[in-house]
Formats: structure tokens, sequence, C-alpha cells
């Protein structure tokens, strides 16, 4: 006669050994995704709080259309505008979170990237670490609320250019009505009038070797230029409020578009 065989059940929520070490495999697999995205894009999705969020890193020199030299750490701009894209288009992610360190860079693809953070309909928030200089300037106020650190600062500064130019009047007339857009960005996504920032930027009395000023946390909150003085655990907080009124809003929309729908 052929013994039986019998099967052990394992009490519920018990898992075998596979399932455990499966288990261990996908989180693994998932925090080297995770870490392969920060070395690769400075960015990160954060899913583990009440919703989740991309956080965005801008530093270093923004890199426009010449490479800059490979010592310099550099935030490219062909790698951030798809993000851009990708997170406005993603259905899961609720909201972004820009974090500044930057010196500023190419005047160009500064404004792209803020021009399209200014366009996103999904909340933003920016923080400003460290410094939020030059062409950092738009890219912090562009978010739909902006905090800095009480340590960090901000240059405002007119618009130059390095290497070899012409020397005419169509020139100097070129840097004007780039400075006119920069001011006009900035103006329509801050509180700080035109006029105001126009003399910080052609401030001759406080820096030694260039012109214009430069603006520390608090001066900067109360300039108009940043909406908070903060940290990141005061960001993160203003976007989840931002999400959550969102969410709000769009079940209200829903509800009432049901009820039209019935009465017709």
């Amino acid at each position: 006669m052929r013994a039986a065989r019998y099967a052990v059940a394992q009490p519920a929520g018990v898992r075998n050994d596979s399932g455990e070490n499966k288990d261990r495999s996908e989180a693994r697999d998932d925090e080297k995704q995770q870490t392969d995205q920060i070395v690769d894009t400075g960015s990160v999705i954060t899913g583990d709080g009440r919703h989740m969020i991309h956080c965005l890193t801008v530093i270093g020199q923004i890199e426009g259309h010449n490479v800059l030299p490979s010592q310099n750490k550099t935030t490219k701009y062909e790698h951030v505008i798809p993000q851009l894209v990708a997170i406005e288009e993603e259905p899961r992610i609720d909201g972004l979170l820009i974090i500044l360190n930057t010196v500023g860079g190419d005047v160009e693809a500064g404004l792209a990237i803020a021009e399209l953070v200014a366009g996103m309909k999904k909340p933003t928030v920016s923080l400003v670490l460290g410094g939020g200089h030059s062409i950092g300037v738009p890219l912090a106020v562009a978010a739909k609320h902006s905090f800095i650190a009480p340590s960090a600062t901000m240059t405002i500064h007119p618009v130059r250019m390095n290497g070899l130019m012409l020397g005419v009047p169509q020139t100097l007339e070129y840097f004007q009505r780039m400075q006119e857009r920069i001011t006009q960005f900035v103006t329509d996504n801050s509180h700080i009038t035109p006029q105001r920032f126009y003399e910080l930027a052609m401030n001759t009395e406080e820096l030694v070797m260039d012109v214009g000023t430069v603006l520390d946390g608090p001066d900067a909150v109360k300039e108009g230029l940043i909406d908070s003085l903060g940290s990141l655990s005061d960001a993160i907080d203003c976007l989840y409020k931002m999400i959550d009124k969102e969410k709000k809003a769009a079940k209200k929309t829903s509800k009432s578009t049901k009820k039209t729908g019935k009465k017709a």
C-alpha cells in the first residue's frame, strides 16, 4: 500500500519562505529603481504619505543649449521638461514639490522650465534651500506657492552674457527685451511690483563686482518675491493641503454633474 500524503495548512497571515523572498526581492528592486531615478534625474516619487507626490530638484547650474564641463553640477532642461509633462499626465501623481539650490544658468532654458511649471494644473510648491539665484528666481516663483528657508539667499541681477558680442545698439536692445521677459514673468507669478524688481536688479550699492541685490529668506518674503518662510515639512504640508482642496473640489464638481444629468 502507498502511504497517504498530507499537506499541512499554514495559519492565516503567515507567509511561506518563497513569498517572503519574493517580497524582499520586489522591495530591493523598487529601492534600486528609486536610487537610479535619483542619480539619473535628481527626482523621486514618494507614495508612503497621504498623497503621492513627485519631488524634483533643481541644483547647480541650469544647462542650456551648450554642454557645460563635467566638473560642474548641472540641471539639464532636456531631462526636466519630459518629467514635467509626465507628471502632469500621470493620474497617480497628486502634486509636485520643487527643491531649488541653484546658481542660475541659461536664461531661455530656465524660463522654459518655469513656464511649464506655471502652466501645470496639478498643485505645485517650491522650496528654496541654500540659494535660488539669477534665473532660479523665476523657477522659484513659478509654483503655486513658494517657500524659502531663513538661511537661503536669492540674487537678483540684470541679464548678462559671456564671450564675444557686437557692441551695437541692437545688442543692448536684445538684453533689455530679455530682461523685460524675466521681469514680467516674476511679477506675474509673485507679489513684487515691476518697479521694485527693477530697482533690486539695478542696485549698484550692494555688490562690489556686480550689479544687483542679494536677498535672504526673510527679505525675499518681505519684498513679496516669495510667499512664505519655511522648511521641508512646511512645504509638504502646504502641498498636501492644496491636494486635499483640489480633490474636494473635484468631488463636488462630479456630484453636481451627476445631479444635472439625472434632472435632464
